[in-house]
This record gives structure tokens, sequence and C-alpha cells, in this order.
């Protein structure tokens, strides 16, 4: 099978433009699959909030973190209730991006946007790296190797995204309802086996964090302790404004969908996330280097039976896919982006399965770096986590506040309010965030987003000079003429006489232009054998020879395009024709000079000239295999095969 056709059967068979509308989901498939990465939160949210506690109060954090989760959880509500109003307002797609740019302006869109750009390639690593913490917990034989079964999920992820959108969430949904339903079996079980049978504890899984004297702690220091708890567990909402970029994926009627799964995202994740914290508190689980909460849970409740493996399992699989939030909505961030021209136009452009594949392919290598600098460690990544995507909250809600402010519909005032309150809260969190954990990490996250919006508005002001050269008023074009006429010369760098060589001198005489010849020559008395060759050619066009002491080709062709000593007259229009060859296997080109390739880049730079390369096809299997047998000379096979 050739790669095109492997391609095919990987990624699917190309889809007409016509067959957009066909590839939409409905509130079934579509919440699972914008809102894998806000579900999957439980896997790790509650582990790491445990992380930062157990070690400075010990037993105290089964008080203390159930109620950090219930703060997070009424965080949850209010997120979930303002991104319902964001896709009202905004049916055709409410990202952050899109409501700070049109209600704050472009600069506070910016920030958005790369701020969500950010939190969206954590999201992939972050994921992905817990999904393999899960499975090193049932396997920790396996814990070496974590780094390439994170890159290999990520494989899985992009052929997957890239057989476009419809494909996608049957493929990634069914998995998510999957973890939704073990987890409360998990949540179900153990609460009912705590309550009857009681709950001794475990000597199998115990962190030695949990015993020995614990210090005292100032309330200053028990405060900053709490807080940087609280942040760590705000990873659990990461991913809330996933549907609401997603709307124009929804079935008409999309908005309506898209704020019916905001419900189900809502109940889900209070059920799984609020759950495990609770059993967490019952069952006094503490953290552990290689083994999650949750796998220790299952144990806790079921043992190692088939019901552990199957919670492991899809708990895996949960946070791979949670990275298909990512997946789902980076390349359309990118490509809203793009349109506006802060980013490079090829990530607007859909692929052969109409979805974005450019920046699918972008997210997957930067997440996929983050995984191999980082060595796939989750608890080395989560520092840099969810302060990108909260300030993106915080101007999606502010922009939502001046959007109902500014247009006063039907009910602004309770719309205001709780964007608002959306807002205020969001904005604390971030703040919260970037000081407990800036030394942490999140000062790489602090440092790279306004490095990204300088790149991009680099990127804008590229794209507004090109525009600004090449815009004609339409006054102009009304009296543009094109009519008028240029005389034209044409110069042929050649190498030696061959046919090549005569298929170029016919087409730049059949120009009816003046036709210059021009050799370099490397050694003395190496051109001797071109110059007569060239006498025998019935052909009024001079042969211009010059001498490289050095044995450059391009430089003393340039000085003589620049000089005066060639026929050409001021105002004629220079053309460079460059005769290359083209063989029929793309690597027997490495094995030639090439010549005309690195011509035609240095006289790119150079004004008031055409570059012009003139293909000549070779049938180089025919004729080697003649060539071999005895059939054409050597001379003149090594003229027209080994030239350049």
């Amino acid at each position: 099978m050739t790669f095109k056709q492997v391609s095919r059967f990987v990624l699917g068979e190309s889809l007409p433009s016509a067959k957009l509308g066909e590839q939409k989901f409905n509130v079934f498939w579509g919440m699972p699959l914008l809102s894998s990465d806000a579900i999957s939160s439980v896997a790790y949210a509650v582990d790491e909030m445990l992380y930062i506690l157990m070690p400075a109060i010990g037993a105290a954090s089964f008080v203390f973190m159930p109620r950090i989760a219930a703060v997070i959880i009424g965080l949850l509500f209010i997120l979930t209730f303002s991104y319902r109003q964001t896709v009202a307002a905004y049916p055709n797609g409410g990202g952050s991006y899109i409501v700070a740019s049109d209600n704050l302006g472009h600069l506070p869109g910016l920030v958005a946007g790369a701020s969500l750009a950010t939190d969206y390639i954590l999201t992939v690593s972050v994921s992905i790296a817990a999904g393999v913490a899960a499975i090193i917990s049932a396997f920790p034989a396996l814990y070496p190797e974590r780094v390439i079964i994170a890159l290999c999920i990520i494989i899985l992820m992009v052929i997957g995204n890239l057989r476009g959108i419809k494909e996608s969430s049957r493929i990634f949904s069914i998995p998510t309802y999957a973890f939704i339903l073990s987890i409360l079996v998990l949540v179900i079980f153990g609460a009912i086996k705590y309550y009857t049978v009681g709950f001794s504890g475990t000597d199998v899984l115990v962190h030695p964090s949990a015993a020995g004297a614990l210090p005292a702690l100032t309330e200053a220091a028990f405060v900053f302790l709490i807080l940087k708890a609280f942040s760590s567990g705000c990873a659990a909402l990461t991913g809330i404004e996933a549907i609401s970029n997603g709307v124009p994926n929804f079935q008409p009627p999309s908005a309506k969908h898209a704020q019916h799964s905001y419900i189900l995202l809502g109940i889900a994740v209070f059920l799984t996330f609020g759950g495990v914290a609770f059993l967490a508190r019952l069952y006094h689980t503490v953290p552990h280097p290689v083994i999650t909460v949750t796998a220790q849970l299952a144990y806790d409740v079921f043992g190692r039976t088939w019901m552990f493996y199957v919670i492991q399992a899809t708990t895996t699989v949960i946070l791979a896919l949670a990275a298909n939030t990512a997946f789902a909505d980076f390349p359309i961030l990118l490509s809203v982006i793009a349109q506006d021209r802060y980013v490079p136009r090829q990530l607007a452009l859909r692929g052969h399965r109409l979805n974005f594949n450019n920046g699918i392919l972008v997210l997957a290598v930067l997440a996929g770096l983050l995984i191999i600098v980082f060595q796939g460690d989750t608890h080395l990544l989560i520092p840099l986590y969810a302060v990108g995507v909260f300030t993106a909250f915080t101007l999606s809600q502010t922009g939502m506040l001046v959007h109902w402010l500014r247009l006063k519909t039907e009910g602004w005032q309770w719309k205001a309010c709780i964007n608002g309150l959306g807002a205020v809260m969001t904005f604390i969190t971030v703040i919260i965030i970037a000081v407990t954990k800036f030394l942490s990490g999140a000062w790489i996250v602090v440092l790279l987003i306004p490095l990204i919006i300088l790149v991009m508005l680099r990127i804008h002001g590229h794209y507004r000079s090109v525009a600004c050269h090449l815009d004609i008023p339409n006054e102009e074009l009304k009296a543009l003429s094109l009519d008028a006429s240029y005389e034209h010369h044409v110069i042929i760098p050649i190498d030696s006489m061959n046919a090549m060589v005569v298929n170029a001198l016919r087409y730049a005489k059949s120009l009816g232009s003046s036709v210059e010849a021009f050799h370099v020559e490397t050694y003395i008395g190496e051109a001797d054998k071109l110059r007569k060759k060239w006498s025998l050619l019935n052909i009024d066009v001079p042969l211009i020879i010059r001498h490289s002491p050095n044995r450059q080709v391009v430089a003393p062709l340039l000085e003589y395009i620049e000089s005066e000593e060639h026929a050409s007259q001021p105002g004629d229009i220079i053309t460079v024709l460059l005769p290359q060859f083209i063989v029929t296997k793309w690597w027997d080109m490495a094995l030639h000079n090439n010549t005309s390739l690195f011509i035609a880049n240095a006289l790119f730079h150079k004004r008031n000239i055409v570059v012009s390369v003139l293909p000549f096809y070779l049938e180089d299997i025919i004729d080697r295999d003649r060539w071999v047998q005895g059939d054409l000379p050597a001379q003149s096979a090594g003229e027209t095969i080994l030239d350049d």
C-alpha cells in the first residue's frame, strides 16, 4: 500500500464542504466530547488538594479538603450558569476570545485567546499524564515507560480527531459515560460499605507524609496552605468553557442544545468530583507517589477484583480523552484568531475531513514537548495549569457583564448580576492561583502569555503591511491600464550542453526576447568542452562565461545580472530562466547539486527580476537501464543524467 492509501485508510476519505452540516452532534454525543476535561478532573483534582494538605496538617486534611471541594463545586455552578448565558448571547460560538474582543477590545481579546490556548496545551499534557498515572497505579512496573506511553496516546488522539468531528464524538463519548457510571458505582458502593461494614484502613497504600510529627503553622501560613490547595483543586474547573466555544458543532438549535449540555455537565462534575472527595474523607485516603487516590478508593471498596480494573481502565481512557476537549476547541480557537490575522492563516484552513488539521497537529506537538520536558509527571505540570483558563474565564465574564450593560435587553439586570458574580469570583481565583503557584511553575505561564500576545501582534502587523502594499483603491483600479508592453531579456544559467538546455533555449526564443546563456567556470579550462559544443549549435544566442576563482556559482551570476554588461536596456524586464530536471523518485534529487534552487532562492530577493523554472522530466528508469546495458554512450548518458 502507498502512503496515500494508508493515510486514507487511517484517516478516512475526503469529505466535500457540503457535508459540513452532517458533521454535527446532539446533546448526548456533544456533552461528553466537549466536557471530558471537566468530568475527568475527579481523577487528579482530589489528589492535588491532598498532595498539598497532607504533608502540612496530616489527618486534619480530611476536615478541610471536603470544604475546599464544596467551594470549588459552588464556583462550578456559578460558571455553568454564566456560560449558559454566554451561549444564548453568542449562538455562533462565544469563547473568551470572541466575547472579550467584542466587548472589551482587541487587546483583552488577545489576552483571553493566548491564555486559553496555553491552557488547552496544558489540558492535553496534564490529562494524558494523569491517564498514564492511572495505568501505572494498576501496573507499577510500567512507571519507567510513562513518557513513551503518553506520546503514544497523543498519536492516537491525533488520528481520532483527524478522522473528523462526527466520528471522534462517537469514538470518545462512550468511554466518558462509562467513566461517569464507574465512579457513581464506586461512590455508592463505597458509602454503603463504609456505613454498613465500616473501614479500618489498609496498610499497603500508606504515604510517608501521613505519619510523623507535624510542624506548627502560623495563621498566615495556614491560610496560604488552604488557598494553595484550593488553587490546585481548581484544576477540576478547566474545560468548562469548551461547550460555549463549540456551540456551532451542535445540531440545530445549537444554542439550546449547548445550554442543555451545560446542565448535564454541572450534574456530572458535582456527582463525580464531589463523590470522590466525599469517599476520600470517609476512607482517609492519602496521596501516594505512584498510586492515585481513585485507585486507592477502588482498592479499598472492591479489592483487586475485576471492578478495580474496570475503574482504572475507564479512568485511564477518560483522562486520555479529556485531552479531546482541547483537540476539539483549540483548532477552532486558532481558526477564529487566524481569521482576524493574529496567527498564521494556515490555521484557518479545513482539512480533508472538514476539521482544522493544522491546529490539531500544532496542539499535539506542543503538548508532546511538555510531556517530554516534565517527564510526564502530573505534579510538575499542575502548577502551570489553570492560570490561563481562569484568566480567560475572568475576561469572558467581564465581557458578558459589559455586554448586558451596553445592550440592556430583557432581564439584563439578572443576567448582569450572574456574569458580574462570575467575573469577581474568577478574578479572585486567578489571583490566588497566580500567587500560590508562582514559584512552583506558574511564573512560566505568567511570562509566556505576554510573549504569545507579542508574537500575535507582530503577525498581525505583518499581515497589515502586506495588505497595505497589495491593496489597490477602486479609483486607481478603474484608471489602471494593462496595455503597457515591456521588452524582455532572458538569461539562462547552464552547466553543460544537454537536452535540458536545448529545451530551455527553444522556450526562451519562443518569447521573442533577447536571450543569453551564462556559465560559471570554476576551474581553468573546464569550459573548453562547453565552448566546442556551443559552436556546433546553430542558434544566435551568445554564451557568456565567467571564471570563479573561489568556485562560487551563484555570486558571479548575481554580479553579472546587476552589471551593465548584458544586452538588456533600461526598463527591460530581466527573466532568469532556470532549467531543472525532474526525476521520478524524490530521493534521487539528493544525488544532484540542485543549483537552480539556490539560484532561485537568491534571486527572489532581487527587485525587477523574474525567476522562471522550466521543468524537464526525465524517464530515468528507462534511460538508466539502457545505459547500464550499454545501449547509450557513456558520455551522452552522463551529460543527460548526471549533470546538473
